[in-house]
């Protein structure tokens, strides 16, 4: 099982990070040009937002300090597919020109870099104050297929790779002590038998669910350690991610359909309802289907992003407090601020499980659906 496990995990996060890494989710790269420092948005005043969103946004860089030409960033590789063919680079290779643009020219081609976006480069400037290439109607020209490995792609390697250390480690204690649990396989255990007999047996049936334990731990342990990560100070908002829930989703979907048997499309294509209503309760059933796994997606998407944005919301009140009355007020903000902020921290830390559970318990009851035979 523990085999099975550790190989759904390697195409689990290889799926996710086929998706991620060209998302149209917009990255906040912290060296673009435009960005602009929380404190100079508004004529020296502190404005939360984009320090905020430059949190829970992916990025081509890992961010640990600074702002602008002061930032100390860990650059990610940037891999284009492009008219031209593939381009590959450090995101560190961008640059600002004498006209401000933030460039790197690769394969006789030039990109410029906006809103963590990048676009074939142009050298006139648009509407929007970037030089990006447009075409006769204004618009954007085409995109590079942006396959970069990006911030939110390391998270889930890192993760990935912690869970198969944990597990290999937890699969050859069991076989050196004979089966007895000890150390690392004494906290495991629990957990794992717990997804089994609690989430596994109950809602997907006695007789069916153990070929599904290892796609359910899977879901488990790979939500909770990037909910964990994302707590961390890096900013790692995986789960924060719609486009990394959008594909967690998408499995359980997949997943669910191919586990259905003729019950359940019988019930979707043939509901148990008068012929009259047949034609109305079709439709509906078949969105039904879509809307399930549109749940999960908005539900883990939300929760993890709401709890960070509020997290930092209450640290900016220490700076806008030092606006309205200098540094006395921001001194006796800094308390209160800081206690509700350690008292949301150790909730997030609960959020972090509970979301991880709550995904996983759904997603064995739609399977549970699926598989259910007809009494």
């Amino acid at each position: 099982m523990l085999r099975k496990t550790n190989l759904l995990l390697l195409l689990f996060s290889f799926a996710t990070f086929a998706l991620n890494a060209n998302n149209p989710e917009e990255h906040s790269d912290h060296s673009d040009s435009h960005e602009l420092n929380a404190h100079d948005e508004h004529g020296g005043k502190f404005d939360p937002v984009p320090m905020i969103m430059e949190h829970i946004s992916d990025a081509h860089e890992i961010h640990w300090w600074g702002h602008g030409h002061d930032a100390v960033s860990w650059p990610l590789p940037v891999i284009l597919w492009t008219n031209d063919g593939l381009v590959t680079f450090m995101s560190s290779e961008f640059h600002h020109d004498n006209e401000g643009k933030h460039l790197v020219e690769k394969g006789g081609q030039q990109f410029v870099r906006s809103h963590g976006k990048i676009y074939y480069a142009s050298n006139e400037l648009n509407k929007e104050g970037n030089y990006i290439a447009l075409n006769n109607e204004g618009e954007a020209l085409s995109k590079p297929l942006d396959f970069s490995i990006t911030k939110s792609v390391v998270g889930m390697f890192l993760i990935m790779i912690i869970l198969l250390l944990i597990f290999t480690a937890v699969a050859r204690s069991y076989k050196k002590n004979g089966g007895i649990p000890k150390r690392l396989t004494g906290w495991m255990e629990p957990l794992v038998i717990f997804i089994r007999d609690d989430v596994a047996k109950p809602n997907i049936g006695d007789k069916k669910y153990a070929k599904y334990v290892p796609f359910l731990l899977t879901l488990f342990f790979f939500i909770w350690g990037l909910n964990l990560l994302g707590l961390t100070p890096i900013g790692f908002n995986v789960t924060g991610n719609i486009a990394v829930t959008m594909v967690l989703a998408v499995i359980t979907l997949i997943v669910t359909l191919v586990s259905a048997n003729k019950n359940y499309w019988g019930h979707i294509f043939n509901p148990p309802v008068p012929g009259a209503l047949k034609p109305l309760m079709v439709p509906i059933e078949i969105v039904g289907v879509f809307t399930k796994p549109f749940a999960l997606m908005i539900r883990l998407f939300a929760n993890i992003t709401a709890g960070h944005i509020v997290i930092l919301s209450l640290i900016s009140l220490i700076f806008i407090a030092q606006n309205a009355g200098g540094d006395g007020l921001a001194w006796g903000m800094s308390l209160p601020s800081m206690l509700l902020v350690l008292f949301i921290s150790v909730l997030e830390l609960l959020v972090a499980v509970l979301q991880a559970y709550i995904f996983t318990l759904l997603t064995a009851l739609f399977i549970g659906m699926a598989v259910e035979e007809h009494h």
